[in-house]
């Protein structure tokens, strides 16, 4: 049977259109379309009384209902073009799986521990929300990211599941450890928190097993009654670019949300920012140079670069408010977290997709068409 999607990334000696220039309008200015979502967003809260009040009014667990809402659109889509068939052959690599549960779990806390110490030192409250904002492992927009950057959507699917099994076991050990044990080993001054496991609970539950569950029951049902070409070429291509308005919603709903408390205190932002950015690019490049070492190839490289990357900053946010108040600086910058996140990874993937041509020649997972999320 064809597979049009294996088909699409397969290497062509008479194709040299770049991969970029290929893309729909809506992925090839997808940077645009995120900054104008960030300014609406900001402007909504700006501009409308009441309306963060609004927006709050409603919750799904810590979590304001339009953004749980965006979170589940932008989810669904790219859950539903995982093929479920196909997990065995990522659970059987354990390279891959093993370098993810370091880089996630073992590097990623300890690198924004020390981003945070070192450039936030007289910040307190900022630097314990960064520590949260490492301790929360991505399990949402990094499928985003994996499905733009041409990733392995299988492998994106199984380390996602890991890293909210993780997520529900470790989080608060791992931010008793942090905020405590680590600092008075290193003479340096302790945070006192009690994280709640619901809350952890709830938000793997609602943002991965609700489209995990509504994407693994559509493809199985559209493969049965259908079959696999017409579900790849034809169901797909339509349910794609809700992936990105909700993506886009998220961002505008995010901002809105949080507007008031991002452009009062612009220089306070910039400081959270700085540590921000060096660990992005620190993760990034860091995962994606081992993958290479590793021969992973550039599809499973790719996507071990964006999990390991990527923070789950929803919970980030709701542990911060619910653990320390709305009005905290640890929840600011839990609220930083995405603003700055969202253009640098959407940046990274450019990044991924100029590195797959020149790094890996001849590998057959470099894409020489995109996946565009437009029919």
């Amino acid at each position: 049977m064809s597979d049009p999607v294996r088909e699409a990334r397969r290497p062509d000696a008479t194709t040299e259109t770049p991969v970029l220039a290929q893309l729909s309008t809506l992925d090839r200015f997808l940077p645009v379309w995120i900054v104008a979502a960030m300014a609406l967003g900001l402007l909504l809260g700006r501009l409308v009384p009441g309306l963060d009040s609004a927006l709050e009014a409603v919750r799904v667990g810590d979590v304001s209902l339009p953004i749980a809402v965006g979170l589940l659109l932008m989810m669904y889509p790219v859950l539903a073009k995982v093929r479920y068939s196909e997990l065995d052959r990522v659970t059987g690599d354990r390279r891959l799986l093993l370098a993810s549960l370091a880089l996630n779990w073992l590097v990623g806390p300890a690198v924004m521990f020390a981003l945070a110490w070192l450039l936030l030192p007289d910040l307190p409250e900022y630097r314990t929300g960064l520590v949260i904002v490492g301790l929360a492992r991505c399990i949402a927009m990094v499928l985003i990211w994996n499905d733009l950057s041409c990733g392995d959507r299988e492998a994106a699917a199984v380390l996602v599941a890991i890293n909210s099994v993780f997520q529900i076991l470790a989080f608060a050990a791992l931010g008793w450890f942090y905020l405590q044990v680590l600092p008075g080993w290193l003479g340096l001054s302790t945070t006192s928190a009690e994280f709640s496991v619901w809350a952890i609970v709830l938000s793997v539950l609602v943002f991965l097993g609700i489209p995990l569950v509504a994407g693994f029951a559509t493809r199985t049902i559209g493969e049965r009654t259908r079959g696999r070409d017409w579900y790849e070429s034809r169901f797909l291509p339509r349910i794609g670019p809700i992936a990105l308005h909700g993506l886009l919603f998220t961002v505008v709903m995010l901002f809105a949300l949080q507007g008031d408390a991002i452009t009062s205190k612009p220089w306070d932002v910039v400081r959270i920012a700085v540590p921000l950015l060096a660990y992005f690019a620190t993760m990034f490049g860091g995962s994606f140079l081992l993958g290479t070492r590793l021969r992973l190839g550039y599809a499973k490289t790719a996507t071990l670069a964006f999990t390991a990357a990527g923070n789950n900053f929803e919970l980030a946010i709701a542990v911060a408010i619910g653990t320390f108040g709305v009005t905290s600086g640890q929840a600011l910058a839990g609220v930083v977290g995405p603003l700055v996140e969202v253009p640098v990874l959407v940046a990274l993937v450019h990044v991924s997709l100029w590195a797959a041509r020149r790094w890996f020649p001849g590998d057959p997972t470099v894409p020489t068409s995109p996946r565009s999320t437009a029919p």
